[in-house]
């Protein structure tokens, strides 16, 4: 396919490099070397950007807090930093990574260890605070606005309350030359939207380029995925490569249009399909995409190929940015109690449905709460439900090799722990045949979210 050139600035500052080198918690911590290579080469201004934050994410992160307060922040920050910090430092990439998570202090102060121990020039790291939602006026107003929506929570039972913050804070940070930013929760998009707003200049209410940004940093937000990631369907839709799919990095304009492609060497693909699915992805409503920074509308949006694994987005409109922020309150909700239990050969399903039978009877349904789920892998199981209504209506079948998998919510871990131990006991006190016993018992997570103004959860920016 003919290549066309991206469009001019029309500002007369030129584009803006972003490339993305993590989609969430636990990504490939290889993907980052390609994308900052591809930056070096293209030269530039540039951004290097981590996304490693899901909402329970950050609950959990506050779990690990509480058992260590230098913790909490991206498990793997060594890991995803380490292969490229240096080039960042030596090119003037700034790198900008919600992987602070719960602790986003303690994270700098690791990211600033690192770069000692690999005996470079202590870089200059920001701090975007300010998310959680500590103060005892915040936790008040949180608590009575959850209250008028029926969620009656005790304040002891809360592990994590935080907004989504916007760009603002990350945009003032590299304005003021961090060459790293750590952040905590902020709207997946504000990573990209931050440093476009610190590059172009651009006011807070120009809603379509701040609208256009939001929409390449919602193509960048999950990693591989406009790569062909989570998109291969062999013989439907067939991505090249996909061992060493690409991650992806978007070169946006002045006017907030920006044309995507991988990483230089990389698999996968970068075509009119993958970029819409990815744009449609967690979309509510394509005319009014609800952010911190901005309502973005692509109803009239265009997407055309203009290269090999290159696509151009432009004509994003955008309306007046949301007067209140999301807010996401995580509680103490019980323990989840799960194990399973393989049966194979002839009558194999038959033996795996009396084991359940078996713990069905067993089990009190007063030590738990809600039903005792039930699934049978390999006859039935993703289209199961926790009250068994898809298993009792399936026929006895011949499967030959099921695992059998029970799970339960509890109000204390002593029922839980029930439950694992007669799962245990079916080696001999259940159907013949039975093997492989895994058990796991974890506190549960309950959340809430609702609204909460603006004013009230502001950013804070501190450098080191």
């Amino acid at each position: 396919m003919e290549h066309v050139p991206a469009p001019a600035s029309t500002s007369g500052s030129p584009s803006l490099l972003v490339g993305c080198a993590a989609g969430f918690s636990g990504d490939r911590t290889d993907a980052a070397r390609p994308v900052v290579d591809t930056l070096i080469r293209l030269g530039g201004p540039a951004v290097l950007i981590f996304e490693t934050l899901a909402e329970r994410t950050l609950a959990l992160a506050q779990l690990a807090r509480q058992r260590d307060p230098e913790g909490g922040f991206e498990p793997l920050l060594d890991e995803m930093l380490r292969p490229v910090l240096a080039d960042c430092l030596a090119h003037r990439l700034p790198i900008v990574g919600n992987f602070g998570a719960a602790n986003p202090p303690a994270a700098a102060r690791r990211v600033q260890a690192l770069a000692a121990e690999l005996g470079l020039r202590v870089p200059v790291v920001a701090v975007v605070g300010g998310d959680a939602l500590e103060s005892p006026d915040q936790r008040a107003l949180l608590m009575r606005t959850l209250a008028g929506e029926g969620h009656v929570i005790a304040d002891d039972a809360i592990a994590c309350a935080n907004v989504y913050l916007g760009a603002e804070g990350i945009a003032q940070a590299l304005r003021q030359g961090a060459d790293v930013v750590v952040t905590g929760r902020v709207a997946d998009p504000s990573l990209t939207v931050g440093p476009a707003l610190a590059h172009f200049g651009w006011a807070p209410d120009d809603w379509d380029r701040l609208a256009g940004a939001t929409m390449a940093g919602h193509l960048l937000e999950c990693g591989a995925q406009v790569c062909g990631g989570y998109y291969a369907d062999p013989g439907f839709k067939d991505v090249p490569d996909l061992a060493t799919v690409g991650f992806p990095i978007a070169r946006i304009e002045a006017d907030g249009s920006c044309t995507v492609f991988k990483a230089d060497g990389t698999g996968g693909c970068v075509d009119e399909h993958t970029v819409k699915e990815q744009l449609l992805y967690e979309l509510h409503d394509p005319a009014a995409y609800l952010t911190p920074d901005v309502v973005a509308d692509i109803g009239g949006a265009q997407v055309r190929q203009v290269g090999v694994d290159e696509v151009r987005l432009s004509g994003v409109r955008g309306h007046a940015r949301p007067e209140a922020l999301k807010a996401n309150v995580f509680f103490a909700n019980g323990w989840l109690a799960e194990g399973e239990i393989s049966y194979a050969g002839p009558g194999a399903e038959a033996r795996a449905r009396l084991a359940a039978e078996v713990l069905q009877a067993r089990l009190n349904a007063a030590d738990r709460r809600g039903p005792l789920r039930v699934d049978l892998i390999g006859v039935t199981s993703v289209f199961g439900d926790d009250g068994g209504d898809a298993l009792s209506r399936l026929p006895m079948g011949d499967a030959q090799d099921v695992r059998l998998r029970i799970a339960a919510n509890h109000a204390d871990r002593a029922g839980a722990e029930r439950l694992t131990r007669e799962v245990t006991a079916l080696y001999t006190c259940g159907p013949a045949g039975g093997g492989g016993v895994r058990t796991n018992v974890r506190p549960r997570l309950g959340l809430r979210s609702c609204l909460f103004p603006r004013e009230l959860a502001t950013a804070t920016v501190t450098l080191s």
